[in-house]
C-alpha cells in the first residue's frame, strides 16, 4: 500500500475498503495512474485509518489542530474581522449581540457627552442611570434599524444575507466602541479622584485624548464593518462600499421620516441664550417645548413655510405659561417669555409690582437668588409673584425703579398676549413696544415643559460644567 501524508479515505464497506489518494499538488498525475485501492483487514482497521487520515472533511473545515484553541472572537474582531464574522454565524449566531448592542449604544451617548463638554458629571449616578437606560434603548433599537437598511441595501447589489446575520455583524463590529468606552470611564475615574490643576497631567489633554481614542476607534469600526459586509454578503471592494452608502442612506431617511414628525407635532428642543428667564431657566439651560399644547401653525412646520394661516386644533395658553414664540418684528427669531397678560387684559408695572386690568399681583420676598452665570457669584433680590389664576413663580429684581418698572398701561388687543421675562430688570419682551409688543396668537410656537440638560458657562475662573440637579426638571 502506498500512503502519502495528505491520503484521502473515500468509500468503506465491510471489511473492504477502496480508497482514493491524493497527494500535493504537483504529484497528483502520477498517484492517479499508480494507485486505485488498497485493503484493510477489519473495519476497525478502516476507522483508525480514516482518523490518521484526518476524517471527514467536514471535521476539516470546522475543527482546529489538536490542542490549539481557537482565538477567542473579542480579540480575533481587531485583526480578522472577516473570518470572526463568519465563524461566529456558523457557531454562535446569537451569543453577545444584546450586551454588544447595548453597550455600543452606551459608548456612542457617553463619546457625544464628552464632545459635548461633560466629564466627571459622567460619574454621578444621576448621569449613569441615565446614559445606562438611554443607551440600551437606542443601542437595541439601532440593532434592528441597522439590520433592516442593510438588508435592504445589500439585497439591491445581490446579497442575501438575512437580517438576523447581518444584526450579528452591527453587533460584533461595535468592539471596539466598547473598548473605546472602557478607556474613557477609567480616564474619567482617574480624573474625579487624582486629577487637578496643580497635576502633571492637565485635565484639558486628557478630554483631548478621550476624543482622540473615541475618533480612532470609530473609524476602526468602520473598516471592520465593511470587512464584515463583504465577507457575509460577499461582496467585492465596491459593492460592499455602495451597499454601505446606500444602506446609511437608507438609515437616515428613518430617523429623518421618525425625527420630523416628532419635532414638528410632538416636541421640539431649544436652548436660552441669554439670562431673561432666570430664575426659571438660565444660561444655556436645554428643554423641550411640547408642539400640541396650543395647536398648529406655520410656524410650527419645519422652515415655516406659509402654507397656510391660522391655527389648527388652537389650544389658549393660560397665565403663567412659559411660551416660544416668534418675535412678532422678526419672525425668523424664537423667544421664551411668560404669559402674563390674555386678550383684553390692562397690564401695567407700577414701582416693580405687575399690576393685570388694575389690581396687583401679590408678591412676596423669598431667599436671594446666588447667580454664578459669569464666574462670580451675585445676590440677586428675588420675589415671588402668584398670579390671579394661582400660577406662582420666583422673579429676580437686579435694580430698584429700573427702566422698565414703571410704564405706562399696555391693552391687549383681541388674539394678541402680553409676555415677560422673570428676570424683570433684564428682559426685553413686550414692555418695550418697538422690538417685540403684543404677540399674536398665531406666532406661538409651544409650552416650554422639561430641562433635558443644562450646561454652566465657561467663565475665567472655571471650566464648562454639567448641572445635574436641573436635568428633568420641569419648567415653571
Amino acid at each position: 500500500m502506498f500512503r502519502s501524508a495528505n491520503a484521502r479515505i473515500v468509500t468503506l464497506h465491510g471489511n473492504n475498503m477502496e480508497t482514493a489518494a491524493f497527494s500535493d499538488r504537483c504529484f497528483d498525475a502520477k498517484l492517479n495512474n499508480d494507485i486505485h485501492s488498497s485493503k484493510v483487514a477489519d473495519g476497525t482497521q478502516s476507522r483508525q485509518a480514516a482518523a490518521e487520515a484526518g476524517g471527514d472533511l467536514g471535521m476539516l473545515l470546522t475543527r482546529s489542530p489538536r490542542g490549539i484553541q481557537p482565538m477567542s472572537p473579542w480579540l480575533s474582531v481587531w485583526l480578522k474581522p472577516g473570518n470572526t464574522i463568519e465563524r461566529m454565524l456558523e457557531e454562535h449566531p446569537r451569543r453577545g449581540i444584546w450586551l454588544l448592542a447595548v453597550l455600543g449604544g452606551i459608548s456612542g451617548i457617553v463619546t457625544q457627552l464628552i464632545s459635548a463638554g461633560w466629564t466627571t458629571e459622567l460619574l454621578d449616578w444621576r448621569a449613569i442611570v441615565g446614559v445606562a437606560l438611554a443607551g440600551a434603548l437606542f443601542g437595541v433599537v439601532g440593532l434592528y434599524l441597522y439590520g433592516l437598511c442593510f438588508r435592504w441595501s445589500g439585497r439591491m447589489f445581490g446579497g442575501r444575507a438575512p437580517a438576523a446575520d447581518l444584526r450579528t455583524l452591527v453587533a460584533w463590529g461595535s468592539v471596539p466602541y466598547v473598548a473605546s468606552l472602557a478607556i474613557c470611564l477609567a480616564i474619567l475615574v482617574w480624573l474625579k479622584f487624582f486629577g487637578s490643576a496643580e497635576s502633571a497631567v492637565k485635565p484639558e489633554a486628557l478630554v483631548v485624548t478621550m476624543q482622540t481614542i473615541a475618533a480612532v476607534l470609530s473609524f476602526w469600526c468602520l473598516i471592520m464593518f465593511l470587512l464584515m459586509v463583504a465577507r457575509v454578503q460577499h461582496f467585492g471592494f465596491w459593492r460592499t462600499i455602495a451597499s454601505s452608502v446606500v444602506g446609511m442612506l437608507l438609515l437616515l431617511l428613518l430617523l429623518f421620516a421618525f425625527i420630523v414628525p416628532f419635532r414638528t407635532f410632538l416636541f421640539q428642543p431649544f436652548n436660552t441664550p441669554s439670562g431673561s428667564q432666570k430664575p426659571a431657566l438660565l444660561v444655556d439651560d436645554y428643554f423641550f417645548v411640547s408642539k400640541y399644547a396650543y395647536g398648529y401653525t406655520h410656524y410650527s412646520l419645519p422652515f415655516s413655510p406659509p402654507l397656510f394661516s391660522g391655527r389648527f386644533w388652537a389650544a389658549e395658553p393660560k397665565r403663567g405659561d412659559i411660551a416660544v414664540f416668534r418675535l412678532p418684528k422678526d419672525t425668523s427669531t424664537d423667544y421664551i417669555k411668560r404669559v402674563v397678560g390674555l386678550p383684553g387684559d390692562r397690564i401695567q408695572m407700577i414701582n416693580g409690582e405687575l399690576h393685570i386690568n388694575g389690581q396687583p399681583v401679590k408678591r412676596e420676598r423669598i431667599e436671594d437668588f446666588i447667580d454664578t452665570d459669569d464666574g462670580r457669584t451675585t445676590s440677586v433680590k428675588q420675589w415671588r409673584e402668584t398670579l390671579p389664576n394661582g400660577v406662582s413663580y420666583a422673579t429676580l429684581d437686579l435694580i430698584d425703579n429700573g427702566f422698565y418698572d414703571n410704564t405706562p398701561v399696555y391693552n391687549v388687543p383681541p388674539g394678541h398676549y402680553f409676555m415677560m421675562g422673570d428676570n424683570r430688570d433684564n428682559s426685553t419682551d413686550s414692555r418695550v413696544m418697538s422690538q417685540v409688543g403684543y404677540v399674536p396668537f398665531e406666532n406661538l410656537i409651544g409650552r416650554a415643559e422639561i430641562i433635558f440638560n443644562s450646561i454652566a458657562p465657561r467663565s475665567k475662573s472655571a471650566q464648562p460644567g454639567i448641572r445635574l440637579n436641573r436635568i428633568g426638571m420641569a419648567v415653571r
